[in-house]
Formats: C-alpha cells, sequence, structure tokens
C-alpha cells in the first residue's frame, strides 16, 4: 500500500527542496562566487601579454586590475541591497549576465580603452552577484549544520579562488592566448544562470522606499577610499591625488553615516554593529583580507621572478592553497556547533601569522619544496578556518531583510581591507628594495661587464641574482608586515567575539535557529 506524497512545507519549499536539489543550489552559488573572485587574480598572470597586445604603457597597465577592483568594492553595499529589495534571485541573475557580457566585451577589446571600460563593468556585475550569492546561502539553508556545511563550501571557495584564478590564469595564457582569461566566464557564466531558476528558489521581496542618498554616497566613498589605497601603492602616501582621495572618501562617507541614522530603510542599517560579534568579524576580515592580499601578490612575484617559474608553473604552485583552504573550512564547518566560532577564529589567525613569518625566512637560494611550500600550506590551513567563521558570524542572527546588506558588508570589508593593506605592504617592499639596492649596486657595478653596465643606466634594474636579493629583502619586509596582520586578526577575535549559548543553539540547529525565508 502506497501513501499519497505529502505536500512540501512552507520551509521546504523556501529552501529550493532537499538532497540534490540542495545540494545543486550551492553548486550553483558556489560556481558564481568561484567566478567574481578568481577574476581578481587571473588577470595578473596575463598582464605582460595584454601590454604588448593592445599597447598599455607600464604606468597605465595596472588599470587593468584597478578598475575591476574600483567598481567590485565601490558597489558591493549597493548590490547587497538591491537583493533585498528587488529578490536575491532575479539581482543575482541580473548580476551574472553583467558579469559575462562584460567579460565578453572585454575578450573582443582592440584597445585599452575598451578593456577597461570592460573590467569596469565586469566589476559592476561582481558587487551585484557576490553579495546576494552570500545571502541566498542564508535564504536556502536551514540554520545549523546545513547551513554551516554550505558556509564551508562558500568560504572554502572564497579564500582560495585567487589561488585557483592564478593556476587558470596561466593555463590559459600559455595554451591558448590572454583574451580567454576572460572568454571563460561567458560559458561558465551563462550556466549559472540558466541553471540557478532551476534550483534556487526566489526569495521574499521586502519592497520600500530605496536609500538612493546612502546608495550613491556609500558608492562614492568606497570608490574614493579604495582608489586612495591603490594611489598610495602606485604614487605614495604623500601624492596629493591620493590625500585628496582619502580627503574627500572621509567628507562623503562621514555625510552617509549621518544620512543613515537619519533614513528609515538605510541601505546599510548601523545598528548591525551594535553587535559586538558582528563588529569585531569585520575588523578581523579588515586584517585577515591584507595579509591575503598580500601573501598572493608577493608570493607570485618571487616564485616567477626569483624561482624562475613560468605562468603555468607559478599557477601550479599555488594549488595546494585552494586544498588545504578547503581541509581548513570542513574542519571548523564540523565542529563550529561544540566549540563555537571563536577558537576558530583565534587558531586560524595564528596559523596565518606563523605561515607569514615563516615565509620571511626565504632567500635567493630558497627552493620551493624547501622554503615556500610548508609555510603556504600553514597559512592556507588557518585561512579556511578564519574564513568559513567569519562567513557565519557576519550573517549569524541577521533578520531576513537585511542579509543582503550584510553580505555586501562583509564583502566591502574584505575588499577595503585588501586594498588597505596591499598598499601598506607594498610601501614596506619599496622602504626596503630601496635599502637593499643601495648595498647590492656598487657589488654590481665592481662586476658588470660594460654592457651590462650600460643595460642598468638605461632601465635602473639590476639584473640576475643582484636583482633577486633586492626584491627578495623587499619581499620578506612585506611578509613581516602581513604576519602582523595576521596576528592583530587573532587579538581582535580573542578581545572582541563572545561565544553565547544561543549562537551555539542556532550553531546546531536547535530552538533558537530560524529557518531560512
Amino acid at each position: 500500500m502506497t501513501s499519497s506524497p505529502r505536500p512540501a512545507s512552507a520551509q521546504e519549499a523556501a529552501r529550493g527542496g532537499r538532497g540534490g536539489g540542495n545540494a545543486m543550489a550551492l553548486f550553483v552559488i558556489a560556481s558564481c562566487q568561484l567566478m567574481v573572485v578568481l577574476d581578481i587574480t587571473i588577470v595578473n598572470i596575463a598582464l605582460p601579454h595584454i601590454q604588448r597586445s593592445l599597447d598599455f604603457s607600464t604606468a597605465s597597465l595596472s588599470w587593468v586590475v584597478n578598475a575591476y577592483t574600483l567598481t567590485f568594492g565601490g558597489l558591493l553595499l549597493l548590490g547587497g541591497r538591491a537583493g533585498d529589495i528587488l529578490g536575491r534571485r532575479r539581482v543575482f541573475i541580473f548580476g551574472v549576465l553583467l558579469f559575462v557580457l562584460a567579460s565578453l566585451l572585454g575578450g573582443l577589446a582592440q584597445n585599452a580603452g575598451q578593456l577597461l571600460a570592460a573590467r569596469a563593468l565586469q566589476g559592476v556585475g561582481g558587487a551585484i552577484a557576490s553579495p546576494t550569492s552570500l545571502a541566498l546561502i542564508s535564504t536556502t539553508f536551514r540554520e545549523g549544520p546545513e547551513r554551516n556545511r554550505a558556509f564551508g563550501v562558500f568560504a572554502a571557495v572564497s579564500a582560495g579562488g585567487g589561488a585557483i584564478g592564478l593556476l587558470a590564469g596561466g593555463i590559459l595564457v600559455e595554451w591558448l592566448n590572454w583574451r580567454w582569461v576572460l572568454f571563460v566566464n561567458v560559458p561558465i557564466g551563462l550556466l549559472i544562470a540558466l541553471a540557478t531558476p532551476r534550483y534556487i528558489k526566489e526569495s521574499e521581496r521586502h519592497p520600500g522606499r530605496f536609500d538612493v542618498t546612502g546608495a550613491l554616497t556609500s558608492t562614492a566613498g568606497m570608490v574614493l577610499l579604495v582608489y586612495g589605497f591603490i594611489r598610495a601603492a602606485q604614487d605614495g602616501w604623500r601624492d596629493p591625488l591620493t590625500l585628496a582621495s582619502f580627503a574627500a572618501a572621509v567628507v562623503v562617507l562621514v555625510m552617509f553615516v549621518l544620512l543613515e541614522r537619519r533614513s528609515p530603510q538605510p541601505i546599510t542599517p548601523l545598528h548591525m554593529f551594535a553587535d559586538r560579534n558582528r563588529a569585531g568579524t569585520y575588523g578581523i576580515m579588515l586584517f585577515l583580507a591584507a595579509a591575503l592580499f598580500g601573501m598572493f601578490f608577493f608570493l607570485t612575484l618571487f616564485v616567477q621572478n626569483v624561482l624562475g617559474f613560468s605562468p603555468l608553473q607559478a599557477g601550479l604552485a599555488f594549488l595546494p592553497v585552494s586544498a588545504v583552504i578547503a581541509v581548513g573550512a570542513g574542519l571548523a564547518s564540523r565542529f563550529l556547533p561544540v566549540y563555537g566560532p571563536k577558537p576558530f577564529m583565534v587558531a586560524g589567525g595564528l596559523f596565518a601569522a606563523a605561515g607569514l613569518a615563516w615565509l620571511t625566512l626565504t632567500d635567493v637560494h630558497s627552493t620551493y619544496a624547501g622554503s615556500v611550500l610548508g609555510p603556504m600550506l600553514v597559512f592556507s590551513f588557518g585561512m579556511g578556518m578564519e574564513f568559513v567563521s567569519l562567513t557565519l558570524m557576519a550573517l549569524s542572527d541577521v533578520p531576513v531583510q537585511e542579509t543582503g546588506a550584510a553580505s555586501g558588508l562583509l564583502n566591502a570589508t574584505q575588499q577595503v581591507g585588501g586594498s588597505l593593506g596591499l598598499s601598506i605592504l607594498v610601501t614596506m617592499y619599496g622602504t626596503a628594495s630601496r635599502n637593499e639596492a643601495e648595498k647590492q649596486v656598487p657589488r654590481f657595478l665592481e662586476q658588470a661587464s660594460p654592457a651590462e653596465r650600460l643595460e642598468f643606466r638605461r632601465t635602473g634594474e639590476l639584473p640576475g641574482v643582484w636583482g633577486a636579493e633586492v626584491l627578495t629583502s623587499g619581499v620578506s619586509a612585506a611578509f613581516i608586515t602581513a604576519a602582523v596582520f595576521a596576528g592583530l586578526a587573532a587579538l581582535v577575535a580573542v578581545v572582541a567575539i563572545q561565544v553565547r549559548p544561543s549562537d551555539l543553539e542556532r550553531l546546531q540547529g536547535g530552538a533558537a535557529g530560524a529557518p531560512p525565508g
């Protein structure tokens, strides 16, 4: 005798079904986040080829990366709030399709201006899709072990996407050409957009007055702030335009805070900062993002310019990073309901700091297996534990109608922290490398041939082992500062984060846990 099938509950419908449906929903969401995150680094390895193909000057080449970073970092708050108001699934699909269009246009670009415009448009699409994808996890998966696992996957993708981007960039550049680092997003993005309506239910819309003034001031302030950090890394902290950007950012962001305090429906509810754990989470993310961006940037320089790796070899060198981040994230998501997030936040920061401190021991005689792989794995394990804990804490106990705003704020904090930290690390690198160059130049001139001296006067760059000594000295100084950032993240976790009984109950999916909606 067979019984008639039981009608799906409203909660199950909101979650998009069970079993394979939820697994596919997570696959779609994680695929989008991976596409957006790896695009930050996938272009890096292709930069020399882009420069030759489109006649970029050396000074303007960095804007291939910065055009994406500026719009992505500046529009994250707006993208997150748009999902809350208009419906997260439809906003998610729009962001993905916009990203696909921009990637196609970038791959077809015939001059520098077209490529930079396409990269900026990619950043807009990413800023719409990324915070919305994180918010969709909160509305698709029930709070407790199910959501913990989903956050673990999302965090692993967010933290490890940069390493995957370096590998993918190396493969595409060596086997095809630089345009494919952009074209590759087109089929992936289209598949994500087509699969989304099938596996992800639309979230409840929370209509109301859209905070246009708050959106404009937050976007303008974030763009000015990110641009100031980028400018500082390129031209120094005393550059007039750098100082003007920071001053303007302060004015606009103060205006934004004042407007948000008076707005009945703010784009970023300021009461989120009243929660001690959430405010501490944002502080930890600032420091960790600075360390993560610095590790990828300077270790990429080291393995290619000192160890002599090709683009493909450099990409393969970073592959273990993603695997170990996934291990750390999986471990944290499994034991979070037992111990809460604080132990993993503290331990993760200490592991990251230890790995970066270990990297300061590298020199021109170092090898990948003997001096790079070990500390890189220690760092990655810590970052895996950190990112899943931070992601979960940032969205814990947030009202459904504000999950998009909370997601956008966490992403914006990561982007600003990365840009700020990288500019500081580049400054430390520049100071240390200049000091080392003062020692190496006389040694080079004593041993150099007339042709080598002529080339040095033309380029200003030391060749061979002398140049490697200068770069290694600068990279070591940057890693020291990055280790301090990671240590500060652990310190903030010790001081600010508190694990309450209600937090553990929600993580275990108990009575305090709210079903997704």
